[in-house]
């Protein structure tokens, strides 16, 4: 099912100072930035290029209106390269998850942990 924890979303004020402060401060790398419909960005960076784990700065704003209870803590983007088993196993096991969501820039699922709270499995290959 899981073979790593893929991202941790950060919930930030402004994502250009964001991106600043982690690629000018900490020494970080910009892995990805790329617009996400009207007046938004995915963007991430990550400790080096060659590093899988990655950080998304995303709009705090943005959030609080898509959805007020998330930004009260990251949220954590397991990582899968077959999501379709991914999602059969963890249904088979009683997992709660919610419907598949295929975005152009991957294929995603909610899921729940036993106190109800959200993570999301991604495909990556």
């Amino acid at each position: 099912m899981i073979n790593k924890i893929g991202k941790i979303t950060i919930y930030v004020q402004n994502q250009e100072q964001a991106k600043e402060f982690w690629l000018n401060k900490m020494g970080f790398v910009l892995k990805l930035e790329q617009p996400m419909g009207p007046n938004a960005t995915w963007l991430e960076v990550g400790p080096s290029d060659d590093e899988f784990t990655t950080l998304v700065l995303y709009s705090k704003s943005a959030m609080e209106q898509q959805n007020p209870s998330a930004v009260a803590h990251p949220s954590i983007l397991f990582s899968t390269t077959d999501i379709e088993s991914a999602y059969e196993k963890m249904k088979q096991n009683g997992v709660e998850v919610e419907d598949m969501l295929r975005m152009p820039f991957g294929t995603m699922f909610t899921f729940k942990d036993q106190d109800g709270n959200d993570y999301l499995l991604r495909e990556d290959k």
